[in-house]
């Protein structure tokens, strides 16, 4: 079987190694939009398809049987060109969408809402020392906070002139719960904005802001698109792909 696998996260890492392991063929294609990528096994190729025609075309020739979305859950564009095209090629195509943070234990104490716009209003009225973990694409969004001190945690650096009174970290996880605790104290955070991206590398400032008092505001996902199907572990898909190839 070849798959090709829309990538970028350790679970699309994940699948490809298990796919590979197990005999198949996979191109994990990345968006390119972060640097120093962690590669998976497997052939890559990097950068976008040109849209849903481009990744059409792409996947035209025949050679692949089967597509497994393994994005960011908040990559919603990227899913979109991808139900779009393999519909239009007849090509199967899985989510695999890891579980998100609706299911955590202490979710019912969040604050919920729809868009990062959301989330800066609801945290207007939660804090004046927030912590920003939504992401460096969406990071602008806050630059009207230009008077206070907000703590930013990216990747890789915003392209625009933060604010002077911001704080920006760059890392990548996995958090530990005594560094995030540490971190929330040290800059008298009194809110957490956040995405509900789902993950153990990042779930520990969940628990950090609640010991601390913290409130937590969440962006919802994104809707996957009609018709999918959508699974939540690197197993489910194996099985999927499995009961293809019989």
């Amino acid at each position: 079987m070849r798959v090709l696998v829309l990538g970028g996260t350790g679970e699309a890492r994940d699948l490809a190694a298990r796919l590979v392991g197990r005999g198949d063929e996979v191109v994990s294609s990345l968006a390119g939009r972060v640097s120093a990528p962690a590669l998976p096994v497997g052939d890559v190729r990097t950068g976008g398809f040109g849209g849903v025609d481009g990744l059409a075309a792409y996947l035209a020739d025949g050679s692949f049987d089967h597509v497994v979305d393994a994005t960011h859950p908040f990559a919603a564009r990227i899913t979109d060109h991808a139900v779009q095209a393999c519909r239009h090629v007849g090509l199967p195509l899985v989510r695999l969408q890891r579980p998100g943070w609706s299911r955590h234990p202490l979710a019912s104490g969040f604050t919920w809402v729809d868009d990062v716009e959301g989330a800066r209003t609801a945290a207007e009225d939660l804090g004046v020392r927030p912590f920003l973990t939504t992401g460096r694409q969406q990071l602008e969004t806050f630059a009207t906070w230009e008077d206070r001190f907000v703590l930013a945690r990216v990747v890789d650096p915003p392209d625009w002139d933060v604010p002077a009174s911001w704080e920006v970290l760059r890392a990548r996880g996995p958090y530990p719960y005594a560094a995030e605790r540490e971190l929330i104290e040290s800059r008298r955070v009194d809110v957490l904005l956040t995405k509900d991206s789902g993950g153990a590398l990042t779930e520990a400032k969940l628990a950090a802001a609640n010991d601390l008092g913290v409130p937590v505001v969440v962006v919802r996902r994104p809707p996957v698109p009609d018709g999918v199907p959508v699974v939540e572990s690197v197993d489910d898909v194996l099985r999927a792909l499995t009961s293809k190839r019989a």
